[in-house]
């Protein structure tokens, strides 16, 4: 399957030129940066940000440091803020906080992490836990423990963020985070899926718990959230974080060797992450979405999609429709973002 990288190779958009690109520059420079609000507090966030897993990920465990270094510098100084990361990605917490400290940005970032199950007596994966729960009975000790380490990996004394991993254990998780939120270490909570088989469960959780946050899975090519759990968080106030807008490299595939849209310079989108990015930033329930990289250039890539124009009801629909007509994607081969 083609990935990002080897498509932007390949294709009349890509390559060194993207940071050339006036039209990228004149966009990130006019400052026009799309934010959304908290539906919890009001607290406004820009809408895109950066996932740590996958590519990011990797490089950490790789010790590329320079090049994640990089990556955070563009994001931040060109209007983004939230990064999200989990301990169960590899290096990721600890490379992006000690980065970030190297940086003196720390206090520019929007820290999002996870909590995993840390199942009793070893934990790991089991059958289904009690309501809407996902796995495993988490240990209290071993929660806390683990949300511990997230403070010193990131080496900050609030962490603005934490949702409960794939759903978790929310009685005994999320309870323990909303502690974390009382004594003001943590400023707020949430709890993730991306599974579309998992939304059921997901929908009790968010209809039962006092959630700031969920994050799931969104993409023009995998629209399912926007039927059952978006309609949902904006009735109970709940932000959403998206997660994997390329469709886990999917989309990637199914552009190769094709054409940006001409008409989607209309709203703004000059290669196809601003295309992707857009439409998954379009629906009104998202608050920011998290695309993964390990790429400066990709990264100021996507946050070029977070300035100029939201595409129109028309628009979007012509968006699905071309993405639609397009061939279905190779079977799905692990990793991507």
């Amino acid at each position: 399957m083609v990935n990002r990288r080897d498509w932007l190779r390949i294709s009349a958009t890509a390559g060194a030129a993207l940071t050339l690109d006036p039209r990228v520059l004149s966009a990130l420079q006019s400052q026009d940066v799309v934010t959304r609000a908290i539906p919890s507090t009001g607290e406004r966030i820009p809408v895109i940000g950066l996932g740590g897993a996958n590519t990011f990920s990797a490089a950490a465990r790789s010790g590329d440091i320079d090049r994640l270094t990089e990556v955070l510098r563009t994001m931040v100084d060109n209007g983004a803020t939230v990064l999200d990361t989990a301990p169960g990605y590899g290096a990721s917490e600890e490379v992006a906080g000690r980065i970030a400290q190297d940086l003196g940005m720390a206090d520019r970032i929007f820290w999002a992490t996870k909590l995993n199950v840390a199942g009793r007596g070893g934990g790991g994966r089991g059958g289904r836990g009690g309501r809407g729960g996902g796995g495993s009975a988490a240990d209290p000790d071993a929660a806390r423990g683990q949300v511990e380490r997230s403070f010193e990996r990131l080496r900050v004394p609030v962490i603005d963020l934490i949702q409960v991993h794939n759903l978790g254990d929310p009685p005994t998780q999320l309870g323990i985070l909303e502690e974390y939120k009382a004594e003001g270490r943590v400023r707020y909570v949430g709890i993730t899926t991306t599974s579309g088989g998992r939304y059921p469960d997901l929908a009790e959780v968010m209809r039962e718990y006092p959630l700031d946050f969920i994050g799931i899975d969104y993409a023009i090519d995998n629209r399912g959230a926007a039927d059952m759990i978006f309609p949902l968080a904006q009735e109970l106030d709940i932000a959403v974080m998206v997660y994997l807008p390329f469709g886990r490299n999917r989309l990637w595939s199914r552009v190769e060797g094709r054409d940006v849209p001409e008409w989607a310079t209309g709203f703004g989108a000059t290669t196809w992450a601003q295309f992707f990015l857009k439409f998954a930033i379009a629906h009104p329930a998202v608050t920011v979405v998290t695309p993964g990289t390990s790429n400066a250039e990709h990264m100021l890539d996507n946050v070029t999609a977070q300035t100029g124009r939201i595409p129109n009801e028309d628009e979007l629909a012509r968006m699905v429709d071309a993405v639609d007509a397009l061939p279905p994607p190779p079977p799905r081969r692990r990793g991507g973002f």
